[in-house]
């Protein structure tokens, strides 16, 4: 379908199902589609594993599908900043995978490359290791990670066309673009949408042949995670 635009995020994840992994992009509230983190929460499938760098804050972000006890499981690498998912792994309600932050984006990196496996020395000697293989190459020890894949990815960007084609802008560009090619189906939200042709080739980020759906994004404020100001 030439054509990927949906009239909105609820449409475009009509057939997300219970159970399912959902690949969400975002760092901390940078570049976090939430129409469509929005969508999940009104559509409602539960027992939901959820690939984040973060949860968000106790406010913003993926925090709407821990209030609503949709996520049964976490993969991230940041904890900080959001009360309900601290106090929901503290209490065993949510399960939670730490994993550190580089290693996370290259399993994600590697599921979209159709990767099974890579060998990393981060994590090495401490509990992320844990039931891990551990191999020696050169004298140094490795610890083997699987890639991740998911059943949706979620991104957020700031420009789209009607194909597919996406554009990051800044920070945005973060977790998105390697999500958006390691889920089966991967759903834009994007800023502006533009018509085929208006993107310059050489300045796309993630090809179209990587989303399978794109809707726009509603207008809302940037929201900022922590507002630091200098002492008059």
């Amino acid at each position: 379908m030439l054509d990927k635009v949906f009239p909105d995020a609820a449409s475009a994840l009509a057939d997300l199902h219970p159970g399912m992994t959902i690949l969400v992009g975002g760092f901390g509230l940078c570049g976090v589609p939430d129409d469509l983190i929005g969508a999940v929460r009104e559509l409602g499938p539960g027992d939901l594993t959820c690939v984040s760098n973060n949860a968000g804050t106790s406010n913003h972000g993926l925090v709407h599908l821990l209030k609503s006890g949709q996520i049964r499981r976490m993969v991230a690498s940041y904890v900080g900043e959001n009360a309900v998912f601290e106090q929901q792994m503290l209490s065993g309600q949510v399960q939670v995978e730490l994993v550190p932050q580089g290693t996370l984006a290259e399993r994600i990196r590697a599921g979209g490359a159709g990767i099974p496996a890579f060998f990393t020395p981060t994590g090495v000697g401490t509990p992320i290791a844990e039931g891990k293989e551990v191999r020696e190459f050169d004298g140094r020890r490795y610890l083997m990670e699987r890639g991740l894949v998911g059943d949706f990815a979620l991104v957020r960007a700031w420009r789209g066309d009607r194909h597919g084609n996406l554009v990051y802008r800044k920070t945005a560009r973060n977790f998105n673009p390697t999500m958006a090619t390691a889920a089966r189906v991967t759903v834009a939200e994007v800023e502006e949408l533009v018509e085929p042709g208006a993107l310059e080739p050489d300045a796309i980020h993630t090809p179209g042949i990587f989303v399978q759906r794109v809707v726009v994004r509603r207008p809302a404020p940037k929201l900022i995670e922590r507002r630091t100001v200098r002492a008059r």
